[in-house]
């Protein structure tokens, strides 16, 4: 059975957010969807500066069984990109929560309530997996 942090927050595309600071969130790809992909081989992020959109893909994941998208959590700008997952992909199916981040996003902050609130928590991302 994948693993659920209940601190962290969730989108439908199997990805997990946290809070790092206020206005920043540090992204990455959920236990069960790693489980799901099977061996990662290879990782495409955005570079710093990007600008995101919610909902929209904004880099790849590629195991042995599939390429799938890196989809934004949130609408923002890339402030950081953790180089040693793209140069050791494997990492992503050791760590997912933790080592194995993959970007950090500036919100942007039009909204009057965090963009956080709108994802899901961990017991409606665990219904929605089957957990």
């Amino acid at each position: 059975m994948a693993e659920v942090p209940s601190g962290l927050r969730y989108v439908q595309d199997h990805h997990w957010v946290a809070q790092v600071e206020p206005g920043t969130v540090r992204m990455g790809v959920t236990d069960f969807a790693q489980e799901s992909l099977g061996d990662v081989v290879a990782v495409e992020l955005p570079p710093v500066g990007t600008a995101t959109t919610a909902g929209v893909a904004m880099g790849e994941i590629e195991s042995t069984k599939s390429v799938s998208d890196l989809v934004a959590p949130v609408t923002g700008t890339v402030s950081a990109v953790n180089e040693s997952v793209a140069e050791q992909p494997e990492i992503v199916n050791t760590d997912p929560y933790g080592s194995a981040w993959l970007v950090e996003i500036a919100i942007e902050q039009a909204a009057p309530t965090s963009p956080l609130q709108a994802l899901l928590t961990a017991s409606e991302y665990a219904r929605l997996t089957g957990q």
